[in-house]
């Protein structure tokens, strides 16, 4: 039986690194496009529950963004980390879910978990709180919107960079959605 020559062995090493040469950057693009998708997802279902439990319990209840998840949280606009609660989570991100104890956390996520470290939030505003009808309280000028772009500088795809960059709105009926600033007006996933 007969194995490889030296010279088969080394035109498919070069064969194999060439290859690996073309595909490491598009992998690179489809890993920072996967954890903005995953953060800003997030981010989509924090808002979603946040209006479902207003709706729910037939009261108020608030998506906040926070700096930290530690009790010296602050609200930030660019804070990755969140929580859904009935009550303002300022001073108390590190008290756990319950009904019962302020600020009767319902959900939180840190932004690690969803890939948050890798990504840049800049946000309208650092809360949303939804009333009993699932609108936002107190009812906004506008839509509300939430940018997630790549924490690495990478341009967005509508400046002609490699990013997908993604945005959720609040509208101020309460619809929440996800959408791509870089498709075109008319597209039914463009903002």
């Amino acid at each position: 039986m007969r194995g490889f020559s030296l010279i088969e062995l080394i035109v498919g090493m070069a064969i194999l690194g060439i290859l690996m040469g073309l595909g490491i950057p598009a992998f690179s693009d489809w890993m920072r496009n996967a954890r903005v998708r995953t953060t800003a997802e997030s981010a989509l279902n924090g808002l979603q529950l946040a209006r479902a439990e207003a709706v729910r319990r037939n009261t108020t209840v608030g998506f906040y963004l926070v700096d930290t998840t530690t009790g010296a949280c602050a609200l930030s606009t660019a804070g990755p980390n969140w929580i859904v609660s009935v009550d303002s989570p300022v001073g108390q991100c590190n008290v756990d879910p319950s009904d019962d104890t302020a600020p009767r956390i319902i959900q939180l996520r840190r932004g690690a978990e969803s890939g948050g470290a890798a990504t840049t939030v800049a946000a309208g505003q650092s809360s949303v709180v939804f009333n009993g009808l699932g609108r936002p309280t107190p009812l906004p000028g506008g839509n509300i919107a939430i940018n997630f772009t790549s924490a690495a500088g990478e341009a967005c795809a509508a400046a002609g960079g490699p990013v997908r960059c993604l945005r959720v709105e609040v509208s101020i009926g309460g619809q929440i959605r996800m959408c791509d600033p870089a498709l075109p007006a008319g597209d039914a996933q463009a903002c």
